[in-house]
């Protein structure tokens, strides 16, 4: 009988300390997830400005341009900006009155596809919905891209791992 209850509390220690080396692991990839998501968000960017690579960026330009006439200020928008990729939160907080148009046009589009779902979904819904293929590498940055509306109080992730309107 003692034999028995050694092995047990020794079973586990032995999983409890894998399950926490697990967690560490688990932690350290999240954080590359993130990193590869501001990555692809700065890419993105780049490749909208510059048409893929056809045209140039305007980042350095070889001569000074004439400073254009300056343009009547824009009324400002309540959007609370934090720390991220290259300093700025690609997804604002949401707060009371807030419209889908302080999002992204590509932000706007994934609310469209929760919005007009049956219940919640699922990331690989939302990247079928964008015409993506559902290959792990092309559902992974838009599971990153609900779970920045999520925590930008946009959508609420279910236990299962789903999203629905807020």
């Amino acid at each position: 009988m003692t034999d028995v209850l050694t092995w047990t509390i020794g079973r586990r220690l032995e999983l409890a300390k894998r399950a926490e080396l697990l967690r560490k692991e688990l932690g350290e990839l999240e954080l590359e997830v993130a990193r590869l998501e501001a990555a692809e968000v700065v890419f993105g960017q780049w490749a909208e400005a510059t048409d893929g690579g056809r045209r140039p960026s305007g980042i350095v330009s070889p001569e000074p341009e004439p400073e254009p006439e300056p343009e009547p200020e824009p009324e400002p928008v309540a959007v609370t900006v934090g720390p991220s990729a290259g300093g700025m939160r690609v997804v604002p907080d949401r707060v009371e009155g807030m419209g889908l148009q302080a999002l992204t046009s590509e932000y706007r589009r994934i609310m469209e596809i929760v919005a007009g779902a049956d219940g919640p979904v699922m990331a690989k819904d939302v990247a079928v919905g964008l015409g993506r293929e559902t290959t792990p590498g092309k559902i992974e940055p838009v599971r990153g891209q609900l779970r920045k509306l999520s925590d930008g109080g946009w959508l609420v992730r279910t236990a299962s791992g789903r999203y629905r309107p807020c």
